[in-house]
């Protein structure tokens, strides 16, 4: 009797071990896919990326207005601004400028990638030594297209949202922006060459070349969505947010300072006659907005959603009335009281100034650290709590919101 309770005893033993060690088994083994599965499509922490050109890498992001005093009393970011590298002493790729006040960083929960590069256009390419990716997937050693980083990225992280600003560059902005101030700085304003009439200027918005660009935006919006799905992801994961340009200058009426003489230029670096300023705003920048949104459209892509900021830095725009240089507004630093609302959110044109640091010829007349603040509000609206929705960005008040960005609507 002893021996069959003995060996009966035994029996049970085994099966005790036995199911212990098999659930110990599952649980690894769900430990495991849980594991495998906390970082990826649909799963984990949710993260925004933002591909594109400099107006959403964070280009200019260091200052906070614009001054003719030191370089100091408008550093909001220091030396390191646009380091990105992990160590947070140089950049991962020399002069994309992937500011900390770039507009992707929306916080609450969310965090985000910077994948865009200052100077980028549709399509990599290279300039020297210089090397800007493109929305593609280009792969040279090291060297990677903003879509194959997309995939790379999104494969192991949760990306809800995929900011994207291209285009400008492929308008040839940087180089009609230039064209405009030498033509106000080498002709007198009784004899004014305008820009507006240069071929240099007017090639880039031919029906044809126009129609160019389209196509190459559009290619890029697919390459984004394209990067995802070669990364796991279904269209329904995620949503791609395409932005067009804010204007950077006033129409002509709105310049503080009188276009006569060099005073525009001097004092606060906006070379433009009435005139040019005219056509940037009221052929220039609607052509490249709506060049834009059409390449969006013609995507065909379901999960794609616009936000414009045409108007959205109306009242802050480079030598506007109504906002100055610090020292014009009684400020002694970017600090100072109501700071946000009483200065420039562009980046002046600098010539002279930006040949030695810190200031860099790269920066000139983009979003300044409030522009950046301003832009993060309204992606940060547009993230919806995990739900992107698309609209319209605009100013809605003054002073800043409780993550100290100026106060914004998007409708």
């Amino acid at each position: 009797m002893y021996s069959v309770l003995a060996a009966r005893s035994r029996r049970l033993s085994v099966i005790a071990i036995a199911l212990l060690a098999l659930s110990a088994l599952l649980w690894s083994l769900s430990s495991l896919t849980a594991q495998a599965r906390a970082d990826g499509p649909g799963s984990g922490a949710p993260w925004t990326a933002s591909l594109g050109d400099s107006y959403i890498s964070g280009e200019a992001g260091r200052w906070a207005g614009n001054t003719n005093m030191s370089s100091s009393t408008i550093d909001a970011l220091g030396s390191t601004a646009y380091d990105d590298n992990a160590a947070g002493n140089g950049e991962l790729i020399s002069g994309c400028h992937r500011s900390k006040a770039a507009e992707v960083s929306i916080g609450g929960g969310v965090s985000g990638e910077n994948l865009a590069c200052s100077g980028a256009k549709t399509s990599t390419f290279s300039e020297g030594s210089t090397f800007k990716p493109g929305i593609d997937f280009y792969s040279s050693g090291a060297k990677e297209g903003q879509a194959l980083m997309l995939q790379h990225f999104a494969a192991a992280h949760n990306v809800k949202l995929v900011a994207l600003s291209i285009g400008g560059n492929n308008f040839n902005f940087a180089g009609i922006v230039q064209t405009c101030v030498e033509d106000w700085l080498l002709s007198p304003s009784w004899w004014p060459n305008y820009c507006n009439d240069d071929s240099s200027v007017t090639s880039n918005f031919t029906a044809s070349n126009v129609s160019k660009v389209k196509g190459e935006i559009t290619t890029a919006i697919k390459n984004v969505a394209q990067a995802m799905t070669n990364a796991g992801y279904s269209s329904s994961q995620y949503t791609i947010l395409v932005q067009d340009y804010p204007s950077p200058i006033p129409l002509g009426s709105g310049f503080r300072y009188s276009q006569s003489g060099y005073t525009r230029q001097e004092v606060d670096g906006c070379g433009f006659r009435n005139n040019d300023a005219n056509y940037a705003n009221e052929k220039m920048l609607p052509t490249i907005n709506s060049t834009v949104f059409a390449a969006a459209s013609a995507s065909g892509l379901s999960n794609v959603k616009t936000m414009e900021l045409g108007s959205a830095f109306n009242g802050h725009r480079l030598c506007e009335k109504g906002v100055g240089l610090l020292e014009e507004q009684g400020l002694s630093s970017w600090k100072g009281a109501g700071a946000s609302d009483k200065t420039e959110w562009i980046n002046m044109i600098r010539t002279i100034t930006a040949i030695f640091p810190p200031y860099q010829i790269q920066e000139d007349i983009h979003p300044t650290y409030w522009g950046e603040l301003a832009l993060r509000n309204c992606l940060t609206q547009a993230y919806d709590s995990g739900t992107p929705k698309g609209g319209t960005c605009t100013i809605s008040g003054t002073g800043l919101n409780g993550a100290g960005e100026p106060n914004m609507a998007l409708h």
